[in-house]
């Protein structure tokens, strides 16, 4: 787990720069209003949400006030009370999701894209929601019907077969970095935000049943990037090569880090009463996940390994 220090340092070198610029693009207010100063600094406020996603807690209520005021005293001289820290949650929304841009991982030409449910409530209770009315959805997964939203993931593969494995493990270099996300309703297509996430990737992107598609695959490959799924039963067979099929069987890599962001992160609860702190528990969630040391792997062996290609160029990317 990284140290809240190492971390605090991290997210306040981007604070300072991102204030001055962001404050210079708001709009005046034509009345002006007296602005309360903050006791927690905008990084301050920001490291202890993200720092809940690594702490192991399980409601962000019990963090606050059992560890954070109880054990940070001395790296926040300034904590204010948990009623008052949750108000002050949403004014990191916007530095959050900037940051997350900086963390993102290294295009290599091999990706891997999937979906996961975040259920805001239990499907008894989904009439009666206020919070979320409008937004949230009714989807449905292979686990079955679920009233909320989606989140869409592309990670990496971060194999780089240029760096002989250190001491023996071929999993050195081998980590699912994130590459880019999006949240949808939960009655949204997988196979809809896809052209969005893939705008700055080339190569080879791997998904499962779910994201079969001629028109979807012929626009991809015109932007440089073979779209790899496996074969429905009445679909008409096809050769691939042995990257093709080692890839498609690892990318439960991706279902790993789903689960790794749902069971340790925690970015899916049933608790959130406002819109602009889900959206924060997940931004979170997702930063805390890139701070991880040890990422989930491809697990490939020694003959896997000799398949994987160097870092490709765009122009190379479909050649392989």
């Amino acid at each position: 787990m990284i140290e809240i220090e190492t971390l605090f340092y991290q997210i306040d070198d981007f604070c300072q720069a991102f204030s001055p610029i962001f404050e210079s693009h708001l709009l005046p207010h034509k009345v002006v209003k007296r602005k309360r100063k903050y006791k927690l600094s905008l990084s301050e406020v920001a490291t202890i949400v993200v720092y809940f996603h690594c702490s192991g807690y399980r409601n962000f209520k019990d963090y606050y006030v059992k560890y954070v005021l109880k054990h940070f005293q001395l790296e926040f001289p300034k904590l204010v009370s948990y009623n008052r820290f949750v108000e002050l949650i949403p004014s990191v929304l916007m530095p959050l999701i900037l940051y997350l841009n900086t963390r993102k991982g290294e295009v290599t030409g091999i990706s891997f894209i999937d979906s996961t449910r975040l259920p805001i409530c239990s499907n008894n209770r989904a009439t009666r929601n206020k919070v979320f009315e409008g937004l949230a959805n009714w989807g449905k997964s292979s686990t079955g019907w679920f009233f909320g939203f989606k989140l869409h993931l592309i990670i990496n593969d971060k194999a780089d077969a240029t760096q002989p494995p250190l001491y023996g493990d071929w999993n050195a270099h081998q980590e699912g970095e994130l590459l880019s996300f999006q949240v949808t309703p939960g009655n949204v297509d997988d196979r809809v935000p896809v052209k969005d996430l893939v705008e700055e990737l080339f190569g080879k992107l791997y998904g499962d049943k779910g994201y079969i598609s001629s028109p979807l695959f012929q626009k991809l490959f015109e932007k440089g990037i073979k779209f790899i799924t496996p074969f429905r039963k009445k679909m008409k067979n096809r050769l691939l090569p042995m990257i093709d099929k080692i890839m498609l069987r690892k990318r439960s890599l991706i279902e790993t880090v789903n689960d790794q962001l749902k069971n340790i992160s925690q970015i899916s609860h049933s608790r959130h009463r406002s819109v602009l702190n889900f959206m924060v528990n997940i931004i979170a969630g997702l930063i805390a996940y890139t701070h991880q040391e040890k990422k989930p792997s491809l697990n490939l062996d020694h003959e896997e390994y000799t398949y994987l290609p160097s870092m490709l160029t765009p122009s190379e990317s479909l050649l392989f």
